[in-house]
């Protein structure tokens, strides 16, 4: 069976600088970047989905594995699936009628980055 990776872009960075937040003042384009991401991850079930994912032995979830721990029906966790991965920060793999998300590598390395003084 093909798989094939959703080509959904993640949100454009501006900067491949990573300034910590301490350090110096961010540019106003970084502040925008920066902003989007922290949007997408300040949502309780996004937060969760995010460490979920991450946590799985294989690194990746299907949909239908994330709705009873959550409580949550697919169409509203596939919202939240989206919206991470619009920011960059979950991966969509479509296997037949499924669709498997994973983690990019490094999204996180960035904003860590940033909010390290």
């Amino acid at each position: 069976m093909v798989s094939t990776v959703a080509t959904v872009p993640p949100v454009q960075r501006t900067s491949a600088r990573c300034v910590p937040l301490l350090k110096e003042p961010i540019t106003a384009a970084q502040a925008v970047d920066l902003a989007q991401l922290l949007k997408a991850l300040a949502d309780p079930t996004r937060l969760r989905l995010v460490s979920m994912v991450a946590a799985r032995e294989d690194g990746e979830a299907c949909v239908c594995e994330l709705t009873e721990p959550l409580g949550l029906t697919q169409p509203t966790i596939s919202h939240h699936l989206k919206v991470l991965i619009d920011a960059g920060i979950l991966a969509r793999d479509k296997r037949g009628v499924w669709a498997y998300y994973a983690l990019v590598p490094g999204a996180l390395d960035a904003l860590a980055a940033i909010l390290t003084t």
